[in-house]
């Protein structure tokens, strides 16, 4: 496979110059395994004064930008402000942003289009509902989004696809380490059968949803799970331990 793992912890809107210093001493304390890729999803407000502290084997990423390079958007970012305060990921369509704040799978992936065009990599996120869930509407659902991606782009190498089932995040519940392979795997059939075998075969696919220390290990054995997208915990000294979970 050869598929580097990369676990992303995604900030939310939290943080403080003090509890930022927090976080920046456990993991430069963590002595996080060299060979998983590391990103932080930071709050806009603290991108630069994160990329300015942050250890050189650890990325930053945004949460959010908008799918246009400048204008009357009140309240945006475009990557172009992103890539010139040197950061090189987002975060897209996390259920958040779905859910509170309206986004459709079209918006997201014109999003992600445009961050890719700009030079940026990114994070993006489906993941389905409990209500879907019950339905047995799940892969139908994360299909979905993604192919609304899919028509939108054809270079996948700078997009890392993040698995995040709605009912699983800041819940505590987690899916079950053969639930998660199932939809993973149902995810990388999709890329095989309706992108190319290449692109089902490189691309990331992280699980995100109340990912813990004590959770992180038996997820991470899974073949089709490349790392995770981790929101509470990214903020504890616990992240260090999800980081290295293939330690």
């Amino acid at each position: 496979m050869g598929r580097k793992f990369v676990v992303g912890g995604n900030w939310k809107m939290n943080g403080s110059k003090a509890m930022i210093g927090d976080i920046l001493k456990f993991l430069k304390e963590g002595q996080l395994n060299s060979e998983t890729e590391v990103i932080l999803g930071v709050p806009a407000i603290y991108l630069d004064y994160v990329k300015s502290s942050v250890p050189a084997n650890i990325e930053v990423a945004a949460q959010n930008c908008y799918k246009v390079d400048k204008g009357a958007f009140t309240g945006e970012i475009s990557p172009l402000m992103l890539k010139d305060i040197g950061i090189n990921w987002v975060i897209l369509g996390h259920s958040e942003r779905r859910q509170i704040f309206g986004e459709s799978d079209e918006l997201i992936a014109e999003k992600v289009a445009f961050a890719l065009e700009n030079g940026l990599k990114v994070i993006a996120c489906i993941g389905e509902t409990l209500e879907e869930r019950e339905a047995g509407q799940t892969e139908e659902v994360v299909c979905r989004q993604t192919q609304a991606i899919a028509e939108k782009i054809t270079d996948w190498s700078n997009v890392v696809l993040a698995y995040e089932p709605v009912w699983a995040i800041g819940t505590g519940k987690t899916a079950t380490p053969e639930e998660a392979q199932t939809v993973h795997k149902a995810i990388r059939e999709f890329f095989a059968k309706n992108v190319s075998a290449d692109v089902a075969n490189s691309i990331r696919i992280q699980y995100g949803g109340s990912v813990s220390g004590a959770t992180c290990k038996e997820l991470g054995k899974q073949p089709d799970i490349d790392g995770f997208l981790v929101g509470g915990a990214s903020l504890k000294p616990e992240f260090v331990d999800i980081v290295n979970a293939r330690a």
